[in-house]
């Protein structure tokens, strides 16, 4: 498989490559809620095309509005993005130190977004023979040599692993007194939303809290993310945004998902009913280590042998895509990911794994 496909969610050029339909693909590379848009959101993007024939509202105020309702906060705390991909590539301006410190294994954005603007990166990697926990102790250490960021992903993508309120707030205070702002990429946060420390983050003043809206709510095409901080950091990071990098109809979108609170509780049950399901089935088939996860994907460790790269491409002869980890840092080729999806798409792809496992 190229490396043009090291990310996940690119089944349009994995269809090119085939030769064949995108709807023909099953993706389980992307983590994208399986129930699809909210039926509040279609009729709001109906409604929401009248506005086309005008700019979008640059400050995104109707939605920081639903944002800050929705998470308790003010919409002085909010900043909203193209997806949460542009206010990473944003982060990088907040900071003096252009060093940077990255929790891994976890999302190549971040390097990306730092060495675009010069930043240097160090990565305090996480150990997989032990389930991916934090050192306090060990991060203390690394915080002493001075950065300017440090990214933490919680849950962590890939690895699903689920960090307490308690253990992030700890780590926030380390950075407070190293002088590091913390920046915790929330993406995944809205399938555990109790864990969320954007509330300490907001009132340190010391930290940046990542979401995504596209995941959770099914519309990663319309691009749109968002950041929680304390007033001056939020307002700081909306000073470098484009003008009108946000779409009438995403922040029409944004807007209906928060009003859906029954699509939201469906969803959490939903997946996590699917995820036990899968989970179980999967540790079942032979070789296969599951990590547990408190996200709409898992993280497969293979242990007889066979590869990822190889696993992928045995499965893509069935129109299957999964996740090949191999690029991540501190895993390696023996490691894929794959999303929650229905029932039926997750026995089909339990059916395809037992087929190419043999």
């Amino acid at each position: 498989m190229s490396s043009d496909f090291d990310h996940g969610g690119r089944v349009f050029a994995i269809a090119r490559q085939l030769g064949v339909a995108p709807e023909d693909i099953l993706d389980f590379s992307a983590s994208i809620n399986p129930l699809g848009l909210a039926p509040g959101v279609r009729t709001a993007l109906t409604a929401a095309l009248d506005r086309l024939g005008h700019y979008p509202d640059n400050g995104c105020s109707e939605l920081r509005e639903a944002l800050a309702g929705h998470h308790g906060c003010d919409p002085a705390n909010v900043c909203v993005g193209n997806g949460s991909t542009e206010l990473i590539y944003l982060l990088p301006r907040l900071a003096v130190a252009r060093q940077a410190l990255l929790v891994a294994p976890t999302f190549s954005e971040y390097e990306k977004a730092l060495r675009r603007e010069g930043w240097g990166c160090d990565y305090h990697l996480l150990q997989s023979s032990e389930g991916f926990p934090l050192s306090l102790p060990e991060l203390r250490r690394d915080l002493v040599k001075g950065y300017g960021l440090m990214f933490l992903c919680n849950p962590g993508n890939p690895t699903g692993r689920l960090y307490g309120r308690e253990e992030v707030g700890r780590l926030l205070d380390l950075c407070g007194e190293a002088g590091t702002l913390l920046v915790v990429d929330e993406a995944f946060m809205d399938f555990s939303e109790e864990d969320s420390v954007k509330h300490a983050v907001i009132a340190s003043g010391r930290g940046v809290v990542l979401r995504s809206m596209t995941k959770f709510f099914a519309f990663p095409g319309l691009r749109l993310g968002y950041a929680l901080a304390a007033p001056p950091v939020a307002s700081e990071l909306c000073r470098h945004r484009q003008p009108w990098s946000v779409n009438s109809l995403a922040q029409a979108a944004g807007v209906a998902a928060l009003s859906d609170t029954g699509y939201a509780v469906h969803t959490r049950l939903y997946i996590e009913s699917e995820r036990a399901f899968l989970t179980d089935r999967l540790g079942a088939l032979p070789g296969m280590k599951v990590y547990p996860a408190a996200a709409n994907y898992l993280l497969v460790e293979m242990t007889d042998g066979l590869t990822a790269s190889v696993l992928q491409e045995r499965l893509l002869t069935e129109r299957l895509l999964i996740r090949n980890c191999a690029v991540f840092l501190g895993l390696g080729n023996r490691f894929f990911r794959v999303a929650v999806r229905t029932r039926e798409e997750n026995e089909r792809l339990l059916a395809a794994l037992a087929s190419a496992i043999v």
